[in-house]
C-alpha cells in the first residue's frame, strides 16, 4: 500500500472486539478437566450425546435408539448420536473429550432391562433410568446445570 508520502508501507490492522472464538476459548479454558471439555450447558454444541453400543448386532436396540433420538429432538434437545462401529470405551472417552453435558448409553443389556444409562458430564457414575423417563431426566439435568451456572456466576461476581 502506498503511504501519504508515496512510499510503500505495510498496513497493520488490529481487531480488539470480543468474538465467538474468544468466548469459546475462554469457556474451554475455564471449564475442562483431565478428560476434556466440560461445556457450560448454555453454550454446549449439543445437549445430549447418545452412545449406541452393539447397534449393528441387535436390530431392536437400533430401532429403539433411533426412536429415542427422534423423541429427544422432538423435545427440543440437540442430540449427537454416536452410532459408530467403535468399542464402548472409545465412544465414552470421545463423549467426555468433546464435553457434551449429558451422555445417554443405549445397549442391548440396558434395552433388555427397559432402561437407558444417563450420565452428567460432571458426574463420576451413570445411573439407570426407565426408558419412559429419559427425556424428563435429561431436561432436569440440563435445568440443574443451567441453574448451577447462574449461581456460580453470581457468586463469582460477589467475590470480585
Amino acid at each position: 500500500v502506498q503511504g501519504a508520502d508515496g512510499d510503500a508501507v505495510r498496513p497493520t490492522m488490529g481487531c480488539y472486539g470480543i468474538g465467538v472464538e474468544r468466548i469459546l476459548s475462554a469457556a474451554v479454558e475455564s471449564n475442562h478437566d483431565e478428560d476434556g471439555i466440560q461445556w457450560p450447558a448454555s453454550i454446549a454444541p449439543f445437549d445430549v450425546v447418545m452412545v449406541g453400543i452393539g447397534l449393528d448386532r441387535d436390530e431392536a436396540v437400533r430401532e429403539d435408539a433411533e426412536r429415542l433420538y427422534e423423541e429427544l429432538q422432538a423435545a427440543s434437545l440437540d442430540v449427537l448420536f454416536d452410532d459408530r462401529d467403535e468399542r464402548p470405551g472409545v465412544k465414552f472417552n470421545d463423549a467426555d473429550l468433546i464435553g457434551v453435558p449429558v451422555r445417554l448409553t443405549v445397549s442391548s443389556r440396558n434395552h433388555g432391562a427397559g432402561v437407558v444409562e444417563v450420565k452428567s458430564r460432571d458426574a463420576s457414575e451413570a445411573t439407570s433410568v426407565a426408558r419412559g423417563e429419559v427425556i424428563a431426566q435429561v431436561q432436569a439435568i440440563r435445568d440443574e446445570l443451567l441453574g448451577r451456572l447462574q449461581v456460580e456466576a453470581i457468586e463469582r461476581l460477589a467475590r470480585q
